[in-house]
């Protein structure tokens, strides 16, 4: 397996990992670190448990935080 690629990286950020790779490591995450001057990316292995995000600021809220207040009544409506 050859282990170096040079891959574009989109306006947005995005890389794509090569076919071959995703293969021999099939997770849906991965970690990315930044050590020095490099990035690190490994596969990742969470085990859920059967849990899901309740509010995630980047996906539910442009990246802006939430008020306690308003948490709870968010928590509130759906305990019903």
């Amino acid at each position: 397996m050859n282990n170096t690629k040079i891959q574009k990286v989109t306006e947005r950020g995005q890389i794509t990992l090569p076919a071959e790779w995703r293969k021999n490591y099939p997770s849906s995450n991965i970690m990315v670190r930044q050590i020095g001057d490099k990035l690190e990316i490994a596969p990742l292995k969470i085990d859920n448990n059967n849990e899901y995000t309740v509010f995630d600021a980047l996906r539910d809220n442009k990246g802006a935080g939430l008020k306690t207040t308003d948490l709870i009544k968010v928590l509130k409506k759906i305990d019903r």
